[in-house]
């Protein structure tokens, strides 16, 4: 497990001796560690744009190698670009409302807007039952949540899927006191 900051600043810091750039959108728990949303460990970073430059993969997994030679608890696979298919569903323009999370040397990361972000977390939530801990970390509003609800109800087919997330977003609200 990794704290996101202390590693993010170490990879900038390995990229600048580099001589390498990037720039990238990030999601996940890393994104909400960053914001100071949560402050918990966590197993990657996920980019979510743009795919991973062959130089930037090879520079993570080096990183990762020097980072486990004294003693840091970082996988090959730290930095990663798993969630990248989200890129194509979630809401309309959300490239336009990005916002910058970290600005190092050599690294520049940005991640969804806050909306967006809830967007994607719920989707997880209902999609894998999973970031629970996250989007209750996130407290949403009662009106944020329902902002969320028509985009959400279109990202599966399954006829059984719009009431599964009406479902899972109310007991969602009952946990951060909204429905009682």
């Amino acid at each position: 497990m990794i704290n996101p900051r202390i590693t993010i600043e170490a990879f900038d810091r390995h990229l600048a001796g580099l001589g390498l750039r990037f720039e990238a959108t990030v999601i996940g728990g890393s994104a909400l560690m960053l914001m100071g949303v949560t402050s918990r460990l966590t197993r990657d970073v996920d980019v979510l744009v743009p795919v991973l430059p062959e130089v930037i993969a090879l520079a993570a997994h080096d990183f990762a190698k020097r980072q486990r030679l004294v003693g840091n608890d970082v996988t090959d696979d730290w930095l990663n670009n798993g969630p990248m298919q989200l890129a194509d569903v979630l809401p309309h323009g959300w490239q336009l409302r990005v916002e910058r999370l970290f600005a190092g040397e050599s690294l520049i990361l940005h991640t969804l807007c806050r909306q967006d972000l809830l967007c994607s977390k719920l989707f997880a939530l209902a999609d894998r039952d999973r970031d629970l801990e996250d989007c209750l970390a996130l407290r949403q509003s009662a009106e944020e949540i329902s902002s969320c609800l028509p985009w959400l109800e279109q990202q599966d087919g399954n006829e059984l899927w719009p009431d599964h997330v009406r479902e899972t977003l109310t007991n969602l609200g009952r946990k951060l006191g909204h429905v009682t």
